[in-house]
């Protein structure tokens, strides 16, 4: 705490030209003989910090100069608090933390930087999708805390089937793919990825995590997110796709979609996933404009019928 406080002090003299010990016992909630021993004690670590007494009296810093307790340009002021923007996917935590900081900076980038936090609205719903309100689930702090302090958790979960487990995991980083939090955990079964909004219960330990010593978020959840897309969609479909029609299959099934060579006629082999034979077939019958399915053959059975059953209702 008295390292806490004496932060507190300094940032109080950076923002006002002068400061008593009956104002810092007073926005600090301590004696003014603790917030006159904290003065002391920045002035003896080195602050340019000096006192004048009588009346009108009080500390100030030598010069009226500003330290810049973070040490950060301009530009990287004003990137930074577009993270504590009232739209932003950071934890309230985290944005109260960032407001203070800005009480930090030297006057001539405070403005900018208010500025910046006000100055984005991020909406990650898709056109058209329900207007549901996205809160940081509950136990992200926690988890958070957890993964910085590297403590293992007793983590309370139910899965996508509703069934409720209780194990303990070494909590390694935590990932926001869209509106939703995973935590990235080694268990006893190997890595493991959890949806934070699942999460009933996470209790931290004293016990060590166990981090692998070449351990790289990043690289980890590049592979874990590859891995879910796979599984979410396993099923492959060739076809042949005009060149203008490429970008529209882009836009349709982004990650989906594997480029292959060109044809002599011009047209491009492409692969697509999916999550089942017929499903897929759906999504890719209204692109016959642009695009014909070489294989599977149940999947070019699936596009007869739907042409079929098309024709026999409108026809």
């Amino acid at each position: 705490m008295r390292t806490d406080r004496l932060v507190a002090v300094l940032l109080m003299l950076q923002r006002r030209e002068q400061v008593t010990a009956a104002e810092v016992a007073r926005e600090l909630e301590v004696s003014e003989r603790t917030a006159r021993r904290d003065l002391d004690a920045l002035a003896m670590a080195g602050v340019p910090l000096y006192s004048t007494q009588g009346r009108g009296g009080g500390w100030r810093l030598v010069g009226g100069s500003r330290t810049d307790l973070s040490g950060l340009t301009a530009g990287e002021t004003r990137a930074l608090f577009l993270v504590a923007g009232p739209a932003s996917a950071a934890t309230p935590t985290v944005k109260a933390a960032l407001r203070k900081l800005v009480q930090a900076l030297p006057e001539p980038f405070r403005a900018q930087a208010e500025a910046a936090a006000s100055s984005l609205v991020m909406d990650p719903r898709r056109w058209g999708s329900n207007r549901v309100e996205l809160r940081p689930p509950p136990f992200l702090d926690a988890l958070q805390d957890a993964v910085i302090r590297g403590v293992q958790v007793r983590l309370g979960y139910v899965d996508g089937k509703g069934a409720e487990t209780r194990r303990t995991v070494h909590p390694l980083g935590i990932v926001a793919k869209g509106p939703v939090w995973y935590l990235v955990c080694h268990t006893e079964t190997g890595r493991r990825t959890f949806r934070i909004d699942r999460v009933r219960s996470a209790d931290a330990t004293h016990d060590p995590v166990h981090r692998p010593e070449d351990f790289d978020l990043a690289a980890s959840w590049h592979e874990i997110a590859d891995e879910i897309d796979r599984r979410r969609t396993p099923f492959e479909v060739q076809a042949v796709c005009a060149p203008h029609g490429i970008g529209i299959l882009r836009i349709g099934f982004g990650d989906r979609l594997e480029i292959g060579g060109t044809k002599a006629d011009g047209r491009i082999d492409v692969v697509i996933r999916g999550y089942d034979e017929h499903t897929i077939a759906g999504e890719l019958a209204g692109l016959v404009e642009w695009l014909e399915v070489t294989g599977p053959p149940a999947v070019r059975d699936h596009l007869v019928s739907i042409g079929n059953a098309l024709v026999e209702r409108y026809g």
